[in-house]
This record gives C-alpha cells, structure tokens and sequence, in this order.
C-alpha cells in the first residue's frame, strides 16, 4: 500500500506500483482531500491513519507493507504506531516523526487565489503559480491536481485546497507517541542524497519510535524522489520487502 505526499495523488506512483506488481498486489491510495477521495473539512494524521486502517481491513486478510512519502509517510508512521497489527513492515519516505516548519502559504494563496475557470490549460495556471512561489518544478506538479471543470467552463482542482488550507498546521506537524506506542516491527527510511527534510537531530525520534529501522539514501534524488530515481527507489523497496 503506497501513501503519497501533500498535494500528489496514487498515480504519481504508477511506474513504482506497476513495477512493484510483477511481484506484490500492489494498492496507491488517494488520501482524503486528495485525488478522487472524499473531501472533508477535518484533516489531521490520525483520521488519515484511520482511513487506511479502515481500507486494510475491509481489502485485505492481514497485515500490508506499508510505504508513505513525506505526508503519507506520517499517516503511514501514525497507522503503524497506532495500528501495528496492520503494517507488516514499513518504508517512510524522506519524512521523519516530528513537526516541521515549513510554509506553503504561498502555494496555497496562489491555488485558493486562482481564476481556474478562466483557464483551459495547465500550462496557464503553471506559469501563475511559478510566478507566485518561483518554482516552476513544483508549480507543474501542482497544476496536476486541475482537471477539465464538471460543467465543461475552464478547470477546477480535485484537491480540497480550503480544507487543505484550513488544516496545514495539523498537516506540518506530527502527533506525539509515547514509549509503549513504539513500532517495532522492520522500518525502512529512505532518503533523497540532496534533501533536508531528515536531519541528524530527527535521528533519536526516529530511534525511539522505530526502534527496529534503517535508513538509506538515495543520491543524487531530492525530496521526491520517486519522481527523480524512481529505478534506484524501486530496487531499495525490492529489497526491503523481500527480506
């Protein structure tokens, strides 16, 4: 079962989950607020942890593996401290237990602010959110979210960005597990070489709640990395996942 990040959707993990396939039943959600899952005004770890518990156990016999990038990675470290028996194991991707400071205001000012049904091309709001956030890169990833308007006038997102908005806080930050809440079962953290979201000052965190977990890196690959390695991504969870 694979998570994805804030503002992505399962299907920015179709070469990993196609590869992966060959081998495994493989599952890349939509996490609520995201993608074609429900919208909802509440958006917090713990109901996204609840909403992949509920999943689990209604499509499958027993515990998945368990891989979440950046905010999946949280809603999957949520799920196994809190549901352990429904993650066999567990992949984190470039995203460690603790809140961050990060702000994505100017993403969202740009996404809530935008004229979408003046648009009919993701080129058009591309180059609007590049110009507020100076990140083309990211505003192409962004604009992936627009799809052709449901009354046919311009475009409209199919993320809730005002619930996304409204719930950022919950979203940059990380609940606190207790000592008895630690996971124990096998943890991979996979790291991009040219990324910061995990520091060595995330390390005892991630010690004390994954106590039975490894960490590698992938270089060359920045935070996204399933985007920039997706080969060298795909052979770590290979790996991981047959041993």
């Amino acid at each position: 079962m694979i998570l994805h990040g804030l503002f992505g959707m399962g299907r920015n993990w179709a070469t990993i989950a196609k590869a992966l396939s060959e081998t495994y039943r493989v599952l890349t959600l939509d996490l609520r607020n995201h993608g074609a899952s429900p919208w909802d005004d509440v958006m917090d770890y713990p109901l996204m942890a609840g909403d992949v518990a509920k999943l689990i156990e209604t499509q499958f016999a027993g515990p998945v593996a368990v891989i979440g990038h950046s905010m999946g990675g949280k809603a999957a470290m949520a799920l196994a401290c809190e549901r352990p028996s429904l993650v066999e194991r567990l992949c984190v991707v470039d995203i460690a237990p603790v809140s961050y400071d990060h702000s994505f205001d100017a993403h969202l000012n740009a996404m809530v602010n935008m004229n979408t049904k003046a648009l009919t091309r993701r080129t058009d709001a591309e180059a609007i959110i590049a110009k507020a956030i100076d990140d083309h890169p990211t505003a192409q990833f962004l604009s992936r979210n627009l799809k052709r308007a449901d009354d046919g006038h311009g475009l409209e997102w199919q993320i809730n960005i005002a619930a996304i908005a409204a719930n950022i806080d919950d979203i940059i930050n990380f609940p606190t597990f207790q000592a008895n809440h630690a996971y124990e079962a096998p943890t991979l953290f996979l790291l991009g070489g040219t990324s910061n979201y995990v520091q060595s000052s995330h390390m005892g965190e991630i010690e004390r709640l994954f106590p039975n977990s490894k960490t590698e890196v992938i270089p060359g690959a920045g935070h996204w990395l399933q985007a920039e390695k997706p080969a060298e991504v795909t052979a770590a969870l290979c790996t991981f996942l047959e041993v």
